[in-house]
């Protein structure tokens, strides 16, 4: 092997990957501490210094996978989310990119592509989001329908709530998110229009319950599609392996059968 070999397989152990793991999760702690006044005033330097420390680090593991997998590097997704989100890190945060400072804490985001099991469920939601699509138009609709009856029903008593479609469709929103709908909206429309239930009842039942549900639906299909995609990919992998073993055994049986043969 290589020296690039070498480095690409010290990047694969599992030690390597835990090490960065807890960086990251010791980076976030830092990332927090330097909100507080208190800690910022009693130990800044030192955060600072130690937060510096981390992201040395995360760039010196990009540093060293480029190196690994030269171009290959920018062909692997997850490597390129590594490095949106380091470099993101490294612009400076002027006055005027000051927002830079609060996006660093985004480098929390990279325990997904360390840990497998969440960079799973960010797979599966990735592959849902064509069906999804879907369900956001269906849901759409039901919104543009609900607001427009909601402002034509209730827009002239309760022009708050419904005075126009924006208003109605941000408050039929909350009421689909079951915040405050009964005593804060639903009974106050009662009072004046007594069948309003009627309205909103039905309007909770096809958007809370039946398609948000479809939408979770859709999400967990395409999790246990992943897993047993990967399950696949991992059966595939040793079934590979333990042929090449085979190969490599018989061929030096062959080897073995005919030096004993040309030795006779």
């Amino acid at each position: 092997m290589n020296f690039r070999q070498r480095t690409a397989a010290f990047l694969d152990r599992d030690l390597v990957r835990n090490v960065i793991l807890g960086v990251i999760l010791f980076n976030a702690v830092l990332l927090g501490l330097e909100t507080s006044e208190q800690a910022m005033a009693q130990a800044g330097p030192l955060i600072v210094a130690l937060d510096a420390t981390c992201l040395s680090i995360f760039v010196l593991e990009i540093g060293a996978k480029l190196f690994a997998q030269g171009l290959g590097f920018f062909r692997r997704p997850w490597n390129l989310f590594d490095f949106a989100v380091v470099g993101i890190a490294l612009l400076p945060a002027t006055q005027g990119l000051s927002v830079l400072r609060a996006l660093r804490v985004i480098r929390l985001l990279r325990v997904i592509s360390v840990a497998p099991r969440l960079r799973r469920v960010v797979e599966g939601f990735i592959t849902a989001l064509p069906g999804m699509g879907s369900v956001f138009l269906l849901m759409g609709i039901i919104f543009y329908i609900g607001s427009v009856m909601a402002t034509k029903l209730f827009g002239t008593a309760f022009p708050a709530w419904f005075g126009d479609l924006g208003r109605s469709a941000y408050s039929l929103f909350q009421i689909m998110t079951l915040e405050s709908w009964s005593m804060g909206i639903v009974r106050p429309v009662m009072e004046v229009h007594s069948w309003a239930w009627a309205f909103f009842v039905p309007f909770i039942m096809v958007t809370t319950f039946a398609v948000v549900n479809l939408l979770v639906g859709l999400i967990v299909n395409s999790m246990q599609d992943a897993h047993s995609e990967e399950d696949h990919a991992r059966t595939d992998a040793y079934r590979d392996e333990v042929l090449t073993r085979l190969d490599a055994i018989e061929q030096r049986l062959k080897e073995q059968a005919e030096s004993r043969h040309n030795a006779a």
